[in-house]
């Protein structure tokens, strides 16, 4: 497993570009008129929504509490030092939870059986894997400190006790979770407009309002994706 996870840890990003691509395959439906009716995908994009934005919100208190560096080096994992605080000090791989939470609400949302059944169990055995293989580095790097921080902390369940005494004693970075995460929010919410296009009934199967409403909104969402990026490239946005 702790090759598995350095093998796949070298094209972890390409990893979601793959499994985003395949939210659009073509498949059987998990919520159905025949099971729930006319009003059936009010199901999949209210459980959808609720999800993905939970994952969301996970990755952005997480980095805007203690960002931990996630690139590694030369494509292999690496850390210069052990981030216990922040949501860290509640669950050992909050990002993680985040994305995997991220992908199970956006696989809901696309409806799709085949992402749901066989798409999402793939991404997490790899992610297992992945998180295998940093944990074996960081006990070799770390010792006896990753050791005692593994015995208290959970790997994947955030331990929710303490967590308002956490985000008391710490100040939220907003703008470093602005700048660290553009990319992502802009891959993600653009995915979000593009499954909502899968249900017409959303604007009353009126094809021209759906095409105008998504037209308007990517347009929109790339209006700030490129403001953010200008400032962050200009230096006119920092972290604080």
């Amino acid at each position: 497993m702790i090759a598995i996870g350095n093998f796949f840890f070298k094209y972890r990003n390409l990893l979601f570009v793959f499994l985003y691509l395949a939210l659009f395959i073509p498949s059987d439906k998990v919520f159905s008129p025949d099971l729930l009716g006319t009003n059936y995908y009010v199901w999949p994009i209210s459980l959808g929504l609720i999800i993905t934005v939970l994952g969301q919100l996970i990755r952005g208190l997480t980095i805007g509490l203690a960002y931990i560096v996630r690139g590694g080096r030369d494509k292999k994992v690496y850390a210069d030092k052990l981030v216990t605080e922040g949501i860290f000090n509640h669950c050992r791989n909050p990002l993680y939870v985040g994305n995997i939470l991220m992908l199970l609400g956006v696989g809901i949302l696309s409806n799709s059986l085949l992402f749901i059944a066989v798409f999402m169990p793939l991404f997490l055995f790899i992610y297992q894997a992945i998180v295998l293989a940093e944990e074996n580095f960081l006990k070799n790097k770390f010792g006896s400190d990753f050791i005692a921080y593994c015995s208290r902390v959970n790997r994947w369940l955030i331990n929710l006790k303490g967590l308002t005494a956490t985000f008391k004693s710490m100040r939220f970075n907003a703008k470093r979770w602005v700048l660290k995460e553009y990319n992502t929010q802009y891959v993600w919410l653009v995915g979000i407009a593009l499954l909502l296009l899968k249900y017409p009934e959303v604007t009353r199967n009126d094809s021209d309002l759906r095409n105008i409403l998504i037209v308007i909104i990517l347009t929109a969402l790339t209006l700030i994706y490129l403001f953010v990026r200008y400032l962050k490239k200009s230096g006119n946005m920092v972290e604080s």
